[in-house]
């Protein structure tokens, strides 16, 4: 397998984990809206996991093939780099967030940890889907050079 089609299954594997985590994100949401704690507490564990593992073959494909420049022109390209920096800076803001929520739960300071969590969902929601949108673009859309 050739580096470039190794880096280009990573990316499938990251967007599959992305969309997880995405899903999980919500799914917990829900569960905790529903007044149901034990189906939050699992889907929030999985969507931690999902990001992690996205986190470990990000890191891998990066490796592997560096990064990619966008093909589109004009405006699909303004906007696309608008999407992936604002991706990149709240992706790298997100973590610490989501350390600090995890372990707010962990030791069942449950009104902190909502208030913090109130604020960290729907970043981390926008980073997840926002990931995907950035993979489609560059992987299916318009393509990289």
């Amino acid at each position: 397998m050739t580096a470039e089609a190794l880096g280009d299954l990573l990316a499938r594997v990251n967007a599959a984990l992305n969309f997880t985590s995405l899903v999980l994100l919500l799914a917990g949401y829900g569960a905790i809206r529903r007044n149901n704690p034990t189906a939050h507490r699992r889907a929030m564990a999985a969507a931690v996991a999902a990001s992690a593992l996205f986190l470990i073959f990000y890191l891998l494909r990066f490796s592997v093939t560096g990064t990619h420049r966008f093909a589109g022109e004009g405006v699909a390209k303004v906007v696309y780099y608008a999407i992936l920096f604002s991706h990149m800076i709240l992706a790298a803001a997100i973590v610490p967030l989501v350390l600090r929520v995890l372990f707010l739960a962990l030791r069942s300071r449950f009104q902190e940890h909502r208030r913090w969590a109130r604020w960290t969902l729907p970043l981390w929601i926008y980073v997840s889907a926002t990931g995907l949108l950035v993979y489609f673009l560059l992987y299916h859309v318009y393509g990289y050079l």
